[in-house]
């Protein structure tokens, strides 16, 4: 069985991927794991990667997706896997279906985690840490007792341009499975839509149950 995760940043996809790995024994391949297992063990597509990363640009497709055809390549992938972060984009799924159609095996569920985006502004955009100790807090989930203040220490609180709401969305734009892909799945009849608002215990279930 081949699985794709896609959902928005701030969904719970890496956290529903260890879950999902652990209650069905699927192998777990996240695209962040693989180029960092590349560029640590310095290989040849690894030091490509990094020449990129170091730059803060996306590594191009054709890197990505060689080393994630390596990788599934590998015997422990051989019963199936579940891609995490992997494809972005249609020329990556098109790749993918390629290299698995020529092993006799295709993706069997694309999952897809839908959250709103106020509700993903309100969880990646609240985060609040002290200039003094370095404590964190979130507006909505973990806010301090006094506003602006650690709880820890007195020291004021700050917000990183990153966490900033405004940031926030620009990302969400960015970084949202696309369109054309989710159609892509659509179109192959693969596609599973999951409630990502609901408890994280519930999201699971469901997710195991579009599987199973």
């Amino acid at each position: 069985m081949f699985v794709v995760l896609l959902g928005p940043p701030g969904a719970g996809k890496g956290t529903q991927a260890q879950r999902i790995a652990a209650a069905t024994s699927l192998l777990h391949i996240s695209t962040g794991d693989m180029f960092r297992e590349n560029v640590k063990n310095e290989t040849a597509l690894g030091q490509l990667a990094k020449t990129y990363m170091d730059r803060g640009d996306l590594v191009p497709d054709e890197v990505t997706i060689e080393m994630l055809l390596e990788r599934i390549g590998r015997a422990d992938a051989a019963a199936g896997a579940m891609f995490d972060g992997f494809p972005r984009n249609v020329v990556q799924a098109r790749a993918l279906d390629q290299a698995l159609a020529a092993r006799g095996a295709r993706i069997d569920h694309a999952l897809l985690i839908s959250v709103s985006d106020q509700e993903l502004i309100a969880r990646l955009g609240g985060r609040w840490i002290c200039r003094s100790c370095g404590a964190l807090y979130h507006e909505r989930n973990d806010p301090p007792t006094k506003a602006d203040s650690c709880d820890r220490c007195g020291g004021p609180l700050y917000q990183r341009d990153d966490d900033r709401p405004e940031v926030v969305r620009t990302r969400l734009e960015k970084q949202k499975p696309p369109a054309d892909l989710i159609a892509h799945y659509r179109a192959a009849g693969v596609l599973n839509e999951i409630d990502g608002e609901q408890p994280l215990g519930v999201v699971t279930a469901a997710l195991l149950e579009a599987i199973r």
